[in-house]
Protein backbone atom coordinates (compact mmCIF):
# COMPACT_ATOMS: atom_id res chain seq x y z
CA UNK A 1 0.00 0.00 0.00
CA UNK A 2 1.45 3.71 -0.74
CA UNK A 3 1.61 5.58 2.63
CA UNK A 4 -0.07 8.89 0.81
CA UNK A 5 -1.30 10.22 -2.01
CA UNK A 6 2.02 10.60 -4.73
CA UNK A 7 2.00 12.60 -7.71
CA UNK A 8 5.03 11.86 -10.10
CA UNK A 9 6.26 13.92 -12.55
CA UNK A 10 8.09 12.76 -16.06
CA UNK A 11 9.81 14.68 -17.65
CA UNK A 12 10.68 13.02 -20.93
CA UNK A 13 9.07 11.36 -22.90
CA UNK A 14 12.96 8.82 -24.48
CA UNK A 15 13.43 5.61 -23.78
CA UNK A 16 14.01 6.44 -19.72
CA UNK A 17 10.76 8.69 -20.20
CA UNK A 18 8.06 6.17 -21.32
CA UNK A 19 10.22 3.18 -19.71
CA UNK A 20 9.91 4.57 -16.28
CA UNK A 21 6.16 5.36 -16.82
CA UNK A 22 5.11 1.93 -18.42
CA UNK A 23 6.49 0.35 -15.58
CA UNK A 24 4.91 2.52 -12.56
CA UNK A 25 1.87 2.21 -14.51
CA UNK A 26 1.86 -1.21 -13.90
CA UNK A 27 3.57 -2.10 -10.78
CA UNK A 28 0.83 0.49 -8.85
CA UNK A 29 -2.40 -0.45 -11.43
CA UNK A 30 -4.36 -0.58 -8.32
CA UNK A 31 -3.11 2.55 -6.79
CA UNK A 32 -3.80 4.56 -9.78
CA UNK A 33 -7.15 3.09 -9.88
CA UNK A 34 -7.64 4.12 -6.46
CA UNK A 35 -6.55 7.76 -7.01
CA UNK A 36 -4.16 7.56 -4.57
CA UNK A 37 -1.38 8.18 -7.04
CA UNK A 38 -1.17 10.08 -10.41
CA UNK A 39 1.34 10.39 -12.84
CA UNK A 40 2.17 12.71 -15.32
CA UNK A 41 4.41 12.21 -18.66
CA UNK A 42 5.64 15.95 -19.92
CA UNK A 43 7.42 15.48 -23.31
CA UNK A 44 7.95 17.64 -26.43
CA UNK A 45 6.92 15.01 -28.80
CA UNK A 46 3.82 12.60 -28.50
CA UNK A 47 5.97 9.46 -29.37
CA UNK A 48 8.97 7.60 -28.40
CA UNK A 49 11.56 7.98 -30.91
CA UNK A 50 13.37 4.02 -31.05
CA UNK A 51 16.52 5.77 -32.41
CA UNK A 52 18.81 2.81 -33.65
CA UNK A 53 16.22 2.24 -36.27
CA UNK A 54 17.09 6.15 -37.65
CA UNK A 55 19.47 5.19 -39.86
CA UNK A 56 17.10 1.98 -41.62
CA UNK A 57 14.45 4.60 -41.46
CA UNK A 58 16.65 7.09 -44.15
CA UNK A 59 17.84 4.40 -45.89
CA UNK A 60 13.94 3.54 -46.27
CA UNK A 61 14.05 -0.19 -45.22
CA UNK A 62 11.49 0.59 -42.67
CA UNK A 63 8.36 3.02 -42.23
CA UNK A 64 8.86 6.32 -40.65
CA UNK A 65 5.70 5.32 -38.45
CA UNK A 66 7.31 2.05 -37.43
CA UNK A 67 10.16 4.07 -35.71
CA UNK A 68 8.29 5.33 -33.08
CA UNK A 69 6.27 4.37 -30.36
CA UNK A 70 2.91 6.49 -29.50
CA UNK A 71 2.82 7.86 -25.91
CA UNK A 72 -1.07 8.03 -25.58
CA UNK A 73 -1.51 4.68 -26.54
CA UNK A 74 1.36 2.67 -24.71
CA UNK A 75 0.81 4.97 -21.41
CA UNK A 76 -2.74 5.04 -21.19
CA UNK A 77 -2.82 4.98 -17.07
CA UNK A 78 -0.61 8.38 -17.38
CA UNK A 79 -1.42 12.02 -18.25
CA UNK A 80 0.34 13.15 -21.12
CA UNK A 81 1.64 16.52 -21.84
CA UNK A 82 2.51 17.76 -24.85
CA UNK A 83 5.21 20.35 -23.98
CA UNK A 84 8.33 20.85 -22.24
CA UNK A 85 9.95 21.70 -19.23
CA UNK A 86 11.88 25.12 -19.04
CA UNK A 87 12.34 25.19 -15.28
CA UNK A 88 11.89 22.97 -11.89
CA UNK A 89 12.34 24.56 -8.75
CA UNK A 90 12.88 21.23 -6.50
CA UNK A 91 13.02 22.87 -3.46
CA UNK A 92 9.37 23.97 -3.71
CA UNK A 93 8.33 20.90 -5.65
CA UNK A 94 6.88 22.83 -9.11
CA UNK A 95 8.23 22.39 -12.62
CA UNK A 96 7.63 25.12 -14.74
CA UNK A 97 5.99 23.75 -18.47
CA UNK A 98 5.46 25.60 -21.72
CA UNK A 99 2.79 23.92 -24.21
CA UNK A 100 1.39 24.61 -27.27
CA UNK A 101 -1.85 25.79 -25.67
CA UNK A 102 0.14 28.40 -23.19
CA UNK A 103 1.56 29.83 -26.22
CA UNK A 104 -1.76 30.56 -28.18
CA UNK A 105 -2.89 31.94 -24.74
CA UNK A 106 0.50 34.07 -24.22
CA UNK A 107 0.38 33.48 -20.30
CA UNK A 108 3.69 31.95 -20.34
CA UNK A 109 4.64 28.37 -18.57
CA UNK A 110 2.38 27.17 -15.90
CA UNK A 111 3.50 25.37 -12.66
CA UNK A 112 2.92 21.67 -12.00
CA UNK A 113 3.19 20.63 -8.27
CA UNK A 114 4.68 16.84 -7.57
CA UNK A 115 5.92 14.86 -5.18
CA UNK A 116 8.17 12.66 -7.05
CA UNK A 117 10.31 13.97 -10.09
CA UNK A 118 11.94 11.42 -12.59
CA UNK A 119 14.33 13.90 -14.85
CA UNK A 120 14.88 12.09 -17.82
CA UNK A 121 14.68 14.86 -20.87
CA UNK A 122 17.88 12.99 -22.35
CA UNK A 123 20.19 14.82 -25.01
CA UNK A 124 20.30 17.22 -27.64
CA UNK A 125 23.15 17.29 -30.33
CA UNK A 126 26.46 18.66 -29.17
CA UNK A 127 28.01 21.70 -31.86
CA UNK A 128 30.66 23.72 -32.40
CA UNK A 129 30.95 27.25 -33.29
CA UNK A 130 31.65 25.64 -36.93
CA UNK A 131 31.57 28.54 -39.77
CA UNK A 132 28.50 27.82 -41.73
CA UNK A 133 27.33 24.92 -39.78
CA UNK A 134 23.96 26.23 -38.77
CA UNK A 135 23.32 27.38 -41.86
CA UNK A 136 23.62 24.14 -44.10
CA UNK A 137 24.54 21.54 -41.26
CA UNK A 138 21.43 18.44 -41.07
CA UNK A 139 21.36 16.73 -37.79
CA UNK A 140 20.88 13.05 -37.41
CA UNK A 141 19.07 12.52 -33.83
CA UNK A 142 15.38 12.89 -34.72
CA UNK A 143 12.73 10.57 -37.06
CA UNK A 144 11.88 14.08 -38.64
CA UNK A 145 15.88 14.82 -39.62
CA UNK A 146 16.11 10.51 -40.51
CA UNK A 147 13.73 11.19 -43.72
CA UNK A 148 14.37 15.15 -44.13
CA UNK A 149 17.84 13.77 -45.12
CA UNK A 150 16.66 10.88 -47.01
CA UNK A 151 14.52 13.26 -49.04
CA UNK A 152 17.39 15.09 -49.06
CA UNK A 153 20.01 12.44 -50.93
CA UNK A 154 17.47 11.52 -53.43
CA UNK A 155 17.15 15.25 -54.04
CA UNK A 156 20.53 15.97 -54.63
CA UNK A 157 20.83 12.91 -57.07
CA UNK A 158 17.74 14.54 -59.17
CA UNK A 159 19.58 17.42 -59.16
CA UNK A 160 22.92 16.23 -60.17
CA UNK A 161 21.17 14.12 -63.05
CA UNK A 162 19.90 16.76 -64.70
CA UNK A 163 22.09 20.18 -64.36
CA UNK A 164 24.80 20.58 -66.69
CA UNK A 165 27.08 22.66 -64.70
CA UNK A 166 29.57 20.14 -63.54
CA UNK A 167 30.52 22.17 -60.55
CA UNK A 168 26.69 21.85 -59.32
CA UNK A 169 27.19 18.16 -60.45
CA UNK A 170 29.84 17.63 -58.06
CA UNK A 171 28.64 19.01 -55.16
CA UNK A 172 25.19 17.86 -55.13
CA UNK A 173 27.26 14.39 -55.34
CA UNK A 174 29.11 15.15 -52.48
CA UNK A 175 28.13 13.87 -49.12
CA UNK A 176 30.23 14.69 -46.10
CA UNK A 177 29.51 13.04 -42.55
CA UNK A 178 30.85 14.08 -39.18
CA UNK A 179 31.48 12.34 -37.16
CA UNK A 180 32.52 8.14 -36.26
CA UNK A 181 29.95 7.13 -33.60
CA UNK A 182 27.24 4.93 -34.25
CA UNK A 183 24.88 7.50 -36.06
CA UNK A 184 27.47 9.23 -37.87
CA UNK A 185 28.82 4.86 -39.50
CA UNK A 186 25.52 3.96 -39.53
CA UNK A 187 23.63 7.01 -41.13
CA UNK A 188 26.64 7.05 -43.89
CA UNK A 189 26.22 3.21 -44.62
CA UNK A 190 22.65 2.81 -45.14
CA UNK A 191 22.46 6.24 -46.98
CA UNK A 192 25.23 4.94 -49.39
CA UNK A 193 23.95 1.36 -49.51
CA UNK A 194 20.66 3.05 -50.94
CA UNK A 195 21.96 5.70 -53.22
CA UNK A 196 24.42 3.39 -54.67
CA UNK A 197 20.45 1.19 -55.30
CA UNK A 198 18.98 4.36 -56.77
CA UNK A 199 21.33 5.04 -59.06
CA UNK A 200 20.44 2.10 -61.23
CA UNK A 201 17.57 4.64 -62.11
CA UNK A 202 19.12 7.27 -63.47
CA UNK A 203 20.82 7.12 -66.98
CA UNK A 204 23.27 9.40 -65.98
CA UNK A 205 24.58 8.94 -62.34
CA UNK A 206 26.90 6.20 -61.66
CA UNK A 207 28.05 4.76 -57.94
CA UNK A 208 31.00 6.06 -58.83
CA UNK A 209 30.07 9.03 -59.23
CA UNK A 210 29.18 10.21 -55.72
CA UNK A 211 31.55 10.26 -53.27
CA UNK A 212 30.76 9.97 -49.43
CA UNK A 213 33.11 11.21 -46.92
CA UNK A 214 33.21 10.52 -43.08
CA UNK A 215 35.38 12.68 -40.76
CA UNK A 216 36.25 11.50 -37.48
CA UNK A 217 38.46 13.55 -35.05
CA UNK A 218 39.91 10.82 -32.99
CA UNK A 219 41.92 8.23 -34.89
CA UNK A 220 39.26 5.45 -34.74
CA UNK A 221 35.55 4.99 -35.37
CA UNK A 222 32.88 2.71 -32.97
CA UNK A 223 35.04 2.51 -30.21
CA UNK A 224 32.09 0.65 -28.93
CA UNK A 225 32.67 -2.70 -30.64
CA UNK A 226 36.05 -2.64 -29.71
CA UNK A 227 39.44 -1.59 -31.67
CA UNK A 228 40.02 -4.67 -33.99
CA UNK A 229 36.21 -4.44 -35.02
CA UNK A 230 36.80 -0.36 -35.81
CA UNK A 231 39.72 -0.87 -38.08
CA UNK A 232 37.74 -3.52 -39.87
CA UNK A 233 34.83 -0.94 -40.27
CA UNK A 234 37.20 1.22 -41.70
CA UNK A 235 38.29 -1.22 -44.22
CA UNK A 236 34.80 -1.83 -45.08
CA UNK A 237 33.99 1.57 -45.40
CA UNK A 238 37.23 2.35 -48.18
CA UNK A 239 36.28 -0.86 -49.95
CA UNK A 240 33.18 0.54 -50.72
CA UNK A 241 35.07 3.48 -51.91
CA UNK A 242 34.33 5.88 -49.29
CA UNK A 243 36.83 8.58 -47.88
CA UNK A 244 37.71 8.27 -43.98
CA UNK A 245 39.58 10.47 -42.52
CA UNK A 246 40.79 10.14 -39.13
CA UNK A 247 42.39 12.59 -36.71
CA UNK A 248 40.50 14.94 -38.77
CA UNK A 249 38.12 17.89 -37.69
CA UNK A 250 35.38 20.19 -39.99
CA UNK A 251 36.82 23.67 -39.85
CA UNK A 252 33.89 25.16 -42.02
CA UNK A 253 31.16 24.66 -44.17
CA UNK A 254 30.37 28.26 -45.17
CA UNK A 255 29.33 29.10 -48.90
CA UNK A 256 28.52 25.48 -48.99
CA UNK A 257 31.84 24.16 -48.79
CA UNK A 258 33.18 21.95 -46.54
CA UNK A 259 36.97 23.16 -45.09
CA UNK A 260 38.56 19.62 -43.13
CA UNK A 261 41.76 20.53 -40.61
CA UNK A 262 44.21 17.97 -43.00
CA UNK A 263 43.26 21.24 -45.71
CA UNK A 264 41.31 19.17 -47.97
CA UNK A 265 38.51 21.10 -49.73
CA UNK A 266 34.71 19.81 -50.59
CA UNK A 267 32.28 21.59 -52.20
CA UNK A 268 29.24 20.34 -51.01
CA UNK A 269 25.29 20.76 -50.36
CA UNK A 270 25.26 17.96 -47.72
CA UNK A 271 26.89 17.91 -44.31
CA UNK A 272 25.83 15.39 -41.72
CA UNK A 273 26.59 16.67 -38.26
CA UNK A 274 26.52 13.78 -35.45
CA UNK A 275 29.31 14.84 -33.33
CA UNK A 276 27.90 13.48 -30.31
CA UNK A 277 25.42 14.88 -27.59
CA UNK A 278 25.38 17.09 -24.40
CA UNK A 279 22.99 17.20 -22.01
CA UNK A 280 19.50 19.11 -22.31
CA UNK A 281 19.33 22.40 -21.52
CA UNK A 282 16.45 22.19 -18.79
CA UNK A 283 19.43 20.77 -16.78
CA UNK A 284 20.59 24.13 -16.02
CA UNK A 285 17.55 25.54 -15.31
CA UNK A 286 17.20 23.26 -11.85
CA UNK A 287 18.63 23.39 -8.73
CA UNK A 288 19.98 20.08 -8.73
CA UNK A 289 23.51 18.88 -8.72
CA UNK A 290 25.48 18.42 -11.86
CA UNK A 291 28.93 17.73 -12.53
CA UNK A 292 31.56 19.11 -14.41
CA UNK A 293 30.01 17.46 -18.14
CA UNK A 294 26.62 19.11 -17.50
CA UNK A 295 24.99 15.99 -15.74
CA UNK A 296 22.90 15.27 -13.23
CA UNK A 297 25.50 13.53 -10.21
CA UNK A 298 22.96 10.49 -9.24
CA UNK A 299 23.33 7.68 -6.58
CA UNK A 300 23.92 3.70 -8.03
CA UNK A 301 20.31 3.54 -7.10
CA UNK A 302 19.66 6.33 -9.04
CA UNK A 303 18.61 9.18 -6.86
CA UNK A 304 19.74 12.67 -7.84
CA UNK A 305 23.03 13.20 -5.33
CA UNK A 306 22.15 15.31 -2.20
CA UNK A 307 18.87 15.47 -2.64
CA UNK A 308 15.36 13.26 -1.84
CA UNK A 309 12.32 12.58 -4.03
CA UNK A 310 14.25 13.47 -7.08
CA UNK A 311 15.57 10.43 -9.71
CA UNK A 312 17.53 10.68 -13.03
CA UNK A 313 18.68 8.40 -15.60
CA UNK A 314 20.27 7.77 -19.27
CA UNK A 315 21.93 10.78 -21.09
CA UNK A 316 20.92 13.44 -18.69
CA UNK A 317 21.77 11.24 -15.75
CA UNK A 318 25.82 10.17 -14.37
CA UNK A 319 25.38 7.26 -12.47
CA UNK A 320 28.38 5.30 -11.09
CA UNK A 321 29.05 2.08 -12.45
CA UNK A 322 29.45 -0.57 -9.89
CA UNK A 323 30.37 -3.39 -11.98
CA UNK A 324 33.48 -1.66 -13.36
CA UNK A 325 35.61 -2.49 -10.66
CA UNK A 326 37.59 1.23 -10.03
CA UNK A 327 36.07 3.97 -8.81
CA UNK A 328 34.84 7.45 -10.66
CA UNK A 329 33.73 4.91 -13.08
CA UNK A 330 30.05 5.99 -15.07
CA UNK A 331 27.74 4.10 -17.01
CA UNK A 332 27.75 4.71 -20.95
CA UNK A 333 25.21 7.13 -22.21
CA UNK A 334 23.66 4.76 -24.26
CA UNK A 335 19.95 2.84 -24.93
CA UNK A 336 21.26 -0.32 -23.54
CA UNK A 337 21.41 0.78 -19.95
CA UNK A 338 18.97 3.37 -20.19
CA UNK A 339 16.20 0.88 -20.83
CA UNK A 340 17.48 -1.09 -17.77
CA UNK A 341 18.41 2.10 -15.41
CA UNK A 342 14.37 2.72 -16.10
CA UNK A 343 13.30 0.13 -14.61
CA UNK A 344 15.11 0.31 -11.43
CA UNK A 345 14.36 3.57 -11.23
CA UNK A 346 10.49 2.87 -11.61
CA UNK A 347 11.15 -0.41 -9.11
CA UNK A 348 13.07 2.33 -6.61
CA UNK A 349 9.91 4.41 -6.63
CA UNK A 350 7.42 1.84 -5.78
CA UNK A 351 9.45 0.83 -3.35
CA UNK A 352 9.83 4.34 -1.59
CA UNK A 353 6.02 4.28 -2.07
CA UNK A 354 5.51 1.62 0.50
CA UNK A 355 8.58 2.14 2.22
CA UNK A 356 10.70 -0.57 1.31
CA UNK A 357 14.61 -0.66 0.71
CA UNK A 358 16.03 0.39 -2.78
CA UNK A 359 18.24 -1.66 -4.97
CA UNK A 360 21.21 -0.95 -7.26
CA UNK A 361 21.93 -0.16 -10.30
CA UNK A 362 24.51 -2.96 -11.73
CA UNK A 363 24.43 -4.32 -15.27
CA UNK A 364 27.46 -5.29 -17.00
CA UNK A 365 28.02 -3.99 -20.70
CA UNK A 366 26.87 -6.91 -22.76
CA UNK A 367 28.57 -5.38 -26.22
CA UNK A 368 27.43 -3.34 -29.73
CA UNK A 369 26.05 -4.10 -32.83
CA UNK A 370 26.00 -1.82 -36.26
CA UNK A 371 24.27 -1.46 -39.29
CA UNK A 372 26.54 -0.99 -42.35
CA UNK A 373 24.11 -0.88 -45.19
CA UNK A 374 22.40 -3.88 -46.55
CA UNK A 375 23.51 -7.61 -45.21
CA UNK A 376 26.96 -5.56 -43.49
CA UNK A 377 26.94 -5.19 -40.27
CA UNK A 378 29.97 -5.55 -37.33
CA UNK A 379 28.99 -6.67 -33.51
CA UNK A 380 30.51 -7.24 -30.18
CA UNK A 381 28.90 -9.16 -28.03
CA UNK A 382 29.46 -11.00 -24.79
CA UNK A 383 33.01 -11.26 -25.83
CA UNK A 384 32.21 -12.54 -29.31
CA UNK A 385 33.82 -10.60 -32.58
CA UNK A 386 30.90 -10.89 -35.61
CA UNK A 387 31.21 -9.01 -39.09
CA UNK A 388 29.36 -8.80 -42.97
CA UNK A 389 26.24 -10.88 -42.68
CA UNK A 390 26.43 -12.01 -39.46
CA UNK A 391 27.32 -8.90 -37.38
CA UNK A 392 24.10 -7.47 -39.46
CA UNK A 393 21.63 -10.36 -38.74
CA UNK A 394 22.52 -9.86 -35.31
CA UNK A 395 21.39 -6.51 -35.57
CA UNK A 396 18.51 -6.69 -36.86
CA UNK A 397 17.51 -9.93 -34.14
CA UNK A 398 18.77 -7.64 -31.30
CA UNK A 399 16.91 -4.17 -31.91
CA UNK A 400 13.81 -5.78 -33.05
CA UNK A 401 13.96 -7.96 -29.64
CA UNK A 402 14.38 -4.42 -27.70
CA UNK A 403 12.19 -1.91 -29.71
CA UNK A 404 9.02 -1.19 -27.86
CA UNK A 405 5.53 -3.29 -28.22
CA UNK A 406 4.12 -6.16 -29.84
CA UNK A 407 2.72 -4.59 -32.55
CA UNK A 408 6.06 -2.61 -33.45
CA UNK A 409 7.96 -5.56 -33.83
CA UNK A 410 5.30 -6.94 -36.14
CA UNK A 411 4.94 -4.35 -38.12
CA UNK A 412 8.61 -3.83 -38.19
CA UNK A 413 8.95 -7.69 -39.14
CA UNK A 414 6.56 -7.39 -41.76
CA UNK A 415 8.13 -4.83 -43.56
CA UNK A 416 11.91 -6.71 -43.51
CA UNK A 417 9.97 -9.32 -45.25
CA UNK A 418 8.48 -7.38 -47.80
CA UNK A 419 11.43 -5.51 -48.46
CA UNK A 420 13.22 -8.67 -48.70
CA UNK A 421 10.15 -9.82 -51.68
CA UNK A 422 10.70 -6.79 -53.23
CA UNK A 423 12.43 -3.65 -54.63
CA UNK A 424 13.73 -0.90 -52.57
CA UNK A 425 11.40 2.61 -52.64
CA UNK A 426 13.37 5.41 -54.32
CA UNK A 427 11.02 8.44 -53.72
CA UNK A 428 11.78 11.54 -52.32
CA UNK A 429 9.06 13.13 -50.47
CA UNK A 430 10.36 16.57 -50.08
CA UNK A 431 7.11 18.24 -50.33
CA UNK A 432 6.20 16.66 -47.03
CA UNK A 433 8.19 19.32 -45.60
CA UNK A 434 6.39 22.44 -46.98
CA UNK A 435 2.78 21.30 -47.65
CA UNK A 436 1.32 24.54 -48.05
CA UNK A 437 3.72 25.37 -50.95
CA UNK A 438 1.51 24.02 -53.09
CA UNK A 439 -1.79 25.93 -52.76
CA UNK A 440 0.30 28.95 -51.80
CA UNK A 441 1.49 29.08 -55.85
CA UNK A 442 -1.94 28.27 -56.70
CA UNK A 443 -3.69 30.95 -54.55
CA UNK A 444 -1.39 33.50 -56.04
CA UNK A 445 0.47 34.12 -52.66
CA UNK A 446 4.36 34.36 -52.59
CA UNK A 447 5.52 30.72 -51.47
CA UNK A 448 7.75 30.41 -48.18
CA UNK A 449 11.28 31.87 -48.77
CA UNK A 450 12.65 28.90 -46.13
CA UNK A 451 14.43 26.95 -47.69
CA UNK A 452 15.12 29.92 -50.54
CA UNK A 453 16.05 27.73 -53.31
CA UNK A 454 13.10 25.15 -53.84
CA UNK A 455 10.02 25.54 -51.49
CA UNK A 456 8.50 22.54 -52.54
CA UNK A 457 11.61 20.45 -51.63
CA UNK A 458 13.90 19.78 -48.95
CA UNK A 459 17.27 21.48 -50.10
Amino acid sequence: MVKERARILVVGGGYVGMYTALRLQRRLKRELGRGEVEITVVTPDPYMTYQPFLPEAAAGAISPRHVVVPLRRVLDRCRVVIGEATAIDHAKRTATITTLATEEEGTGGQLLTYDELVLAPGSVSRTLPVPGLADHGIGFKTVEEAIGLRNHVIEQMDIASSTRDPAIRDAALTFVFVGGGFAGVEALGELEDMARYAARYYHNVQPEDMKWILVEASDRILPEVGEEMGRYTVTELRRRNIDVRLQTRLESCADRVAVLSDGARFPTRTVVWTAGVKPHPVLAATDLPRNDRGRLTCTAELTIEGTTHAWAAGDAAAVPDVTAGEPGRECAPNAQHAVRQAKVLADNIVHTLRGEPLQTYEHAYAGSVASLGLHKGVAHVYGRKLKGYPAWFMHRAYHLSRVPTFNRKARVLAEWTLAGLFKREIVSLGSLEHPRAEFELAAGGKPSQDPPVNPKGSS
